[in-house]
């Protein structure tokens, strides 16, 4: 089996909570899996209060999250690569990102290097996040930003030359973990399961900070079994993940009887799939087999 999956992230954690199930889901298929860390985190806080290694975060916390992303990476069973560029930080209203860093660098000069990583692993699909990177802050945008460029440049031989020979990716995708829809789907379940339990409250606050997200997926992935790899890797990184992170409230038999998919946004492709979709490979060849999709 010849494909190959690239998931383009801002910062290492951001893999862990968005596709990692997924992700570990398709290694088990035998699909290649990439995941590019556009930036080394260095601006994070240490989030987790607990952390063991909290002297070593307020010494070097970036050189801290090399080895978080390196356990997360062992979780998931993927490759990795760092894009190499400055964490932005989230400034406050009104102030500038920092000079040099990932967000202030021109679009063709930090596309190249992801056009030549595509090129190199030559990916079927390509997941990433939306033109508000999720969230609004300057490393996310600019990860979609970089993303789209690097996905229609590696397709042209114009256009970076000294990158490798072009490569077209088959099909876009954005992550699109968070919705209302999944917060309700928990709330409805355990209100006809469990209606006195504490965390209907706690999934309802969780609601009102989710209301105005649409749900835009295209595509459900069934990776319940993965759920575990998934909390591993976030896990993993420990010092952007306190012990009482929304991730983990909501135990995972919950998930799984009430939302059990990682969903997604196709949002570019040049092949034939029928929608709603449950595989990112629908419509996409195996380049050896000729079979379309996924084989499970």
């Amino acid at each position: 089996m010849t494909l190959r999956l690239l998931a383009v992230h801002a910062h290492p954690d951001d893999e862990s909570s968005k596709g990692s199930a997924t992700y570990a889901y398709y290694r088990s298929l035998g699909v290649e899996v990439l995941v590019v860390s556009c930036t080394g985190g260095e601006q994070g806080s240490i989030l987790n209060e607990q952390l063991e290694a909290r002297h070593h975060a307020e010494r070097d916390i970036a050189g801290l999250r090399v080895h978080e992303m390196r356990a997360a990476q062992e979780a998931m069973g993927i490759d990795h690569l760092w894009l190499g560029y400055a964490d932005s930080g989230l400034p406050a209203e009104g102030e500038p990102v920092a000079v040099n860093s990932f967000a202030t660098i021109p679009l063709e000069t930090s596309a190249e290097p992801l056009v030549a990583v595509i090129r190199r692993f030559r990916p079927q699909v390509l997941v990433t996040y939306d033109e508000n990177g999720g969230y609004p802050h300057p490393d996310h945008i600019r990860t979609h930003e970089i993303s789209m460029e690097a996905f229609r440049a590696a397709a042209d031989a114009e256009r970076y030359p000294a990158a490798g020979e072009p490569w077209h990716v088959d099909k876009v995708y954005y992550d699109r973990m968070f919705s209302a829809g999944r917060i309700e789907a928990m709330i409805a379940h355990l209100r006809e399961s469990d209606p006195e339990s504490p965390l209907i409250e706690r999934l309802g606050e969780m609601l009102e900070r989710f209301s105005d997200r649409p749900d835009l997926a295209t595509t459900r992935v069934p990776v319940s079994d993965f759920f575990p790899v998934r909390d591993a890797a976030l896990r993993a990184h420990a010092s952007q993940v306190p012990l009482d992170s929304a991730f983990f409230f909501w135990p995972n038999e919950l998930q799984v009887r009430a939302w059990p998919t990682e969903d997604f946004q196709l949002v570019e492709s040049s092949v034939v799939s029928d929608l709603p979709e449950t595989d990112l490979f629908a419509g996409v060849a195996d380049p050896d087999t000729g079979l379309v999709g996924v084989q499970r």
